[in-house]
């Protein structure tokens, strides 16, 4: 196989190797028409994986590549993961229907402490009428997970992701009532800044428009801001009661994975400024009192970088905040070139934004410790230990519970 360690290869499991060997297929592949084929034989094996018993034999997969540098067959193998998990062709009543699944999803910051997102069953009834008025074209059937979710209560790999989608599938076709399995944590989370998702299914006969402004015949980018700033409205005004003293951000419907990043992507920073909103008004630290320490984590390559608050005349952790890496690109973004963004320079200079002057990168890869009796991450001290954070005994450290 090309660029893979034959021998790597060998010592894998036979799903694996074959997952891989598809994936080189795709790299080396000239055109469409050879691109459909290999897609169809992963397909066929995604399917097959997806749908025995429990199975992370393509997270395996994509964790093997990481591990070996190949982006471009990590690249290809993700996009298809996740393609297969989310959108399925489904026969009803002699139709051949394609279904989505997507989310509507909301950031939240606070310095408080936020909600689960439990609706009611009113208000559950009109999101689904808002979706269908303003963004789900018409003629389309749809099913909607009952609550908010969190991402602790959604799927950890692909083949639970596929699994909601029949699920809901199942639901909008009226052929079960069963609900889609939803991850239960064992604590409720407490963090200052999340998103939450409103998750669906959306079917539609084959080569028929899923989304409303699919419909439009001119100036398609317009009628799709038009239909986004509807449902945001509507989607505010049902929503907005059950996050008291939150500030909302509100993101595009739009399909499952791609909307999982893009919330990613908008915590990051709201993660930071609901920190140090909390610990000015908690710890009564102004922003030029603290520290910041910015280091890289990973095994093997980048998979976050964390952020440790400490106040300038301690190097003790007070606390930290985790900025997640969302693609290969940005986990190479330490090797600096004109490709690649730095990461710990975006991540300096919102947090100079944010009234810090101490502001430290420490380089190397660091562990992703975490604390082995309640599992939270460990964060950087000036001197690079990854300590547990630690408030003063007089302060809570718990958020304070608003609703």
């Amino acid at each position: 196989m090309s660029q893979l360690n034959s021998k790597l290869l060998a010592q894998q499991p036979k799903e694996i190797q074959r997952l891989l060997n598809y994936t080189d297929a795709l790299v080396r592949s000239g055109s469409q028409i050879e691109d459909r084929y290999w897609q169809g034989l992963t397909a066929k094996l995604l399917d097959k994986l997806y749908s025995g018993r429990r199975n992370t034999a393509v997270e395996q997969t994509l964790e093997l590549l990481g591990s070996q540098q190949q982006s471009q067959h990590y690249e290809i193998l993700m996009e298809l993961a996740e393609s297969h998990a989310e959108c399925q062709q489904i026969e009803h009543e002699g139709v051949l229907y394609d279904a989505l699944l997507f989310s509507a999803p909301l950031t939240a910051w606070t310095r408080y402490q936020l909600p689960q997102g439990e609706l009611k069953p009113q208000q559950h009834k009109e999101l689904e009428e808002s979706l269908r008025a303003t963004v789900l074209a018409e003629g389309t059937m749809c099913a909607l997970l009952p609550n908010l979710v969190n991402y602790d209560e959604m799927p950890q790999t692909y083949q639970q992701a596929y699994a909601w989608t029949r699920s809901l599938t199942a639901q909008a076709l009226g052929r079960s009532q069963d609900p889609a399995p939803v991850n239960k944590p064992e604590e409720a989370s407490s963090l200052l800044a999340d998103a939450r998702f409103l998750i669906g299914v959306v079917m539609a006969p084959v080569g028929q428009a899923l989304f409303r402004w699919q419909q439009s015949s001119d100036n398609l980018q317009a009628e799709h801001l038009r239909c986004v700033e509807q449902w945001v409205a509507r989607y505010s005004a049902i929503v907005t009661p059950l996050f008291t003293g939150c500030q909302l951000q509100f993101l595009a419907p739009n399909a499952y994975y791609m909307n999982n990043r893009e919330s990613d992507r908008e915590i990051r920073p709201l993660a930071l400024k609901a920190g140090i909103t909390w610990l000015q008004t908690a710890v009564k630290l102004s922003p030029d009192q603290l520290r910041a320490v910015i280091v890289a984590c990973g095994e093997e390559q980048i998979e976050e970088y964390r952020v440790g608050f400490s106040t300038i005349s301690s190097p003790t952790v007070i606390y930290g905040c985790i900025w997640p890496v969302l693609s290969q690109e940005e986990a190479e973004s330490s090797f600096h070139s004109d490709d690649h963004v730095d990461i710990p320079d975006v991540i300096a200079a919102l947090l100079s934004t944010l009234g810090l002057v101490q502001i430290q990168r420490l380089p190397g890869l660091h562990s992703t410790e975490t604390c082995d009796d309640c599992n939270a991450p460990f964060f950087p001290d000036i001197n690079g230990e990854m300590q547990h954070p630690e408030l003063p005994d007089e302060i809570d450290l718990d958020p304070v519970q608003l609703h």
